[in-house]
């Protein structure tokens, strides 16, 4: 079993090793359950991040989102701070993690009787 001490740590070497450039997974396996799937998979994007960045991200995210506390831990000011934070979330994509069906999800999901003709309608009504 991998500790997270050892997981940072490697991938601090997979930072430098790659200096930024884009990388594919080809491989994931479940050390548990000695499962492997191959196949080409994306990097989430706080991953894509350099390391700076993602150090930055976790003091945030451990702060609790306190930019003070954030002024205390890198010895920088407010605008500093907030500056940063502008630069990596124009970078990160925005994940709806409800996003709107549409139409033709909406019909299939009624054609297979998962919804009512009313519930269709009502969903198909709110999409214009």
């Amino acid at each position: 079993m991998i500790t997270p001490s050892q997981a940072a740590s490697d991938w601090q070497e997979l930072t430098k090793l790659t200096q930024g450039q884009p990388i594919v997974v080809e491989k994931v396996r479940l050390t548990e359950k000695d499962i492997a799937i191959e196949g080409q998979f994306e990097l989430p994007q706080l991953a894509k991040l350099n390391l700076e960045d993602q150090v930055f991200i976790v003091a945030f995210v451990r702060s609790h989102g306190s930019i003070k506390e954030m002024e205390q831990v890198f010895g920088v000011s407010y605008p500093t701070i907030k500056s940063r934070l502008t630069r990596i979330a124009k970078s990160l994509e925005f994940v709806d993690a409800n996003p709107q069906p549409t139409r033709s999800e909406i019909l299939d999901r009624l054609s297979r009787g998962e919804i009512e003709a009313e519930q269709a309608i009502h969903e198909l009504e709110a999409l214009k």
